[in-house]
């Protein structure tokens, strides 16, 4: 019979306090409910379609959201894409897929949409505890591009996924060079994107200029920390257009190697 330490729960119940449950089944939903009560959850709230969900995310803010793959009224994974892309408080919260559907595609699917964990049915508590762990415990960063929103999908902690990592050291913590190489290529995907999605476009650039000017304050690039700087108050100056952008990002690309052009193919 599983049974976790009262320490572990206790750091747990911050996250699971309140917890929303996205299930059309509602045997399953019960069973998921119940467990998650003895795991610290004070506040449980269960729906089974997609556009009701999205209104209750709004209203309750959960420190956790669990949802299925697929349902009558549900995609799981544009569920998640959906609620990355919002300006809703709980829009960075984390995302555990408890499904039936384990293939390589579901998983893969459920990576690239922004979800943390994938938990396959039938489970047992113990696995469940593991991926609430993971979630509550073991911080991801966060990625703010335009083609992906969410958890750094190169530590990707489900047991279920065996596809290739895009690391050497799959746990290892990135530098300052590979924080900075990858807000850069944010920066050219954004810039390229900024037509077809121009408020993610921004929201992504915001992060980068902050990633950007805290890497140069790390490493003592003062060149680079002024450029991110400036990056950083012009979104915050009022209406952003992508012209009037470009003149902050290309003072920033002018400092790095390589140029933008190298950056944009290999983005």
């Amino acid at each position: 019979m599983f049974t976790a330490d009262a320490r572990t729960l206790s750091r747990l119940e911050p996250a699971v306090r309140r917890i929303v449950i996205v299930e059309p089944n509602a045997a399953s939903a019960r069973l998921l409910s119940d467990i998650m009560k003895g795991l610290g959850a004070r506040e449980v709230y269960t729906e089974s379609d997609e556009e009701r969900a999205l209104e209750l995310l709004r209203d309750v803010e959960p420190g956790v959201i669990f949802t299925e793959r697929s349902g009558e009224a549900l995609n799981g994974e544009t569920l998640t894409r959906r609620v990355r892309r919002s300006s809703m408080s709980c829009r960075m919260a984390p995302v555990i897929m408890v499904t039936g559907e384990a293939t390589a595609a579901a998983i893969k699917g459920a990576r690239d949409a922004g979800v943390h964990e994938f938990l396959r049915k039938p489970y047992t508590t113990g696995d469940l505890f593991k991926r609430v762990e993971n979630v509550a415990l073991k911080s991801r960063p966060w990625v703010e591009a335009v083609g992906y929103v969410g958890p750094d999908r190169r530590r990707f902690n489900s047991g279920e996924y065996s596809g290739a990592r895009k690391r050497r050291a799959d746990g290892s913590t990135d530098g300052p060079v590979d924080v900075k190489d990858q807000a850069l290529r944010i920066l050219v995907a954004a810039m390229s994107q900024f037509d077809q999605d121009p408020a993610q476009a921004m929201r992504a650039i915001r992060q980068q200029a902050q990633t950007l000017k805290t890497v140069a304050v790390k490493t003592g690039d003062a060149k680079l920390a002024i450029a991110a700087g400036g990056l950083e108050a012009f979104m915050g100056a009022g209406t952003v257009t992508k012209g009037g952008v470009a003149q902050p990002i290309g003072a920033i690309m002018a400092l790095v190697q390589p140029a933008p052009a190298q950056m944009a193919r290999a983005s």
